[in-house]
């Protein structure tokens, strides 16, 4: 088993307005020294790894589920290994 987390977020493209509004309170608190909030979700999935190579679930998973490539990115990490 193989633990997986994927990180979904917005292309640089695509205006954030959540970003945004994070970044406005931010610096309603004083914090002017933060310049910009990225906001994103992740998931965690467990892979049993005998019958695919992970990279191809994850892949197949983001493209036909997880990620709108209109809008977002995505990347990966391998947290750990069971």
């Amino acid at each position: 088993m193989v633990n997986v987390r994927i990180f979904v977020t917005y292309k640089e493209s695509v205006f954030d307005p959540q970003g945004e509004t994070i970044t406005d309170a931010i610096h309603s608190l004083g914090f002017s020294n933060v310049k910009k909030v990225n906001v994103g979700k992740f998931f965690d999935l467990q892979i049993d790894s005998s019958d695919k190579k992970v990279e191809e679930v994850v892949k197949e998973v983001s493209e036909q589920l997880l990620v709108n490539f209109n809008l977002e990115t995505y990347r990966y990490d391998v947290m750990e290994e069971a």
